[in-house]
């Protein structure tokens, strides 16, 4: 197993409510590529077997697969992705309050979620720009939490150049 699982970060739904959300003037695909590079190194200098996409209005502008990640994180990349951009908030966030609800995401019945396609682990963070939702960062291939964890390092570490 890789570096990760010997200490696995806690994210309670207040945790996650109160984390700032991403809401840029801009963002192109040169920032998107600027933002993956920053997650690469992130994922490379904590030894981590990470997939990384980011998608901006249905564009696949960015992926690294690095460790032991290959195509079955796919899967995961686009269902995470997937819960992130219909509820607008971090997929974590939608497991968690299902968990403190005591309900099951995979029981939820509403129009427009389809369960073969969401995935409500974490990993994915929405992107928006002047309050509209233009994409998101998403993580696979380690436990939930760290891959939401890294998602968001990468996000705090490219506003702070």
């Amino acid at each position: 197993m890789s570096a990760a699982s010997s200490s696995l970060p806690v994210f309670t739904v207040d945790d996650l409510e109160e984390a700032p959300v991403f809401d840029a003037e801009s963002f192109s695909k040169s920032d998107a590529l600027d933002l993956g590079v920053i997650a690469a190194d992130l994922v490379r200098s904590r030894g981590l077997d990470l997939a990384v996409d980011i998608v901006l209005a249905g564009d696949l502008v960015f992926r690294v697969k690095l460790g032991a990640t290959g195509p079955e994180n796919d899967f995961w990349l686009a269902g995470k992705a997937a819960v992130a951009v219909y509820f607008g908030v971090p997929s974590l966030l939608v497991r968690r309050r299902h968990e403190a609800a005591g309900t099951r995401f995979d029981e939820l019945d509403e129009p427009g979620v389809d369960h073969a396609a969401m995935r409500a682990h974490g990993g994915s963070i929405p992107l928006f720009v002047r309050g509209e939702l233009l994409g998101t960062i998403t993580a696979s291939g380690e436990p939930d939490v760290v891959d939401h964890q890294l998602a968001a390092d990468a996000l705090a570490a490219y506003l702070a150049r």
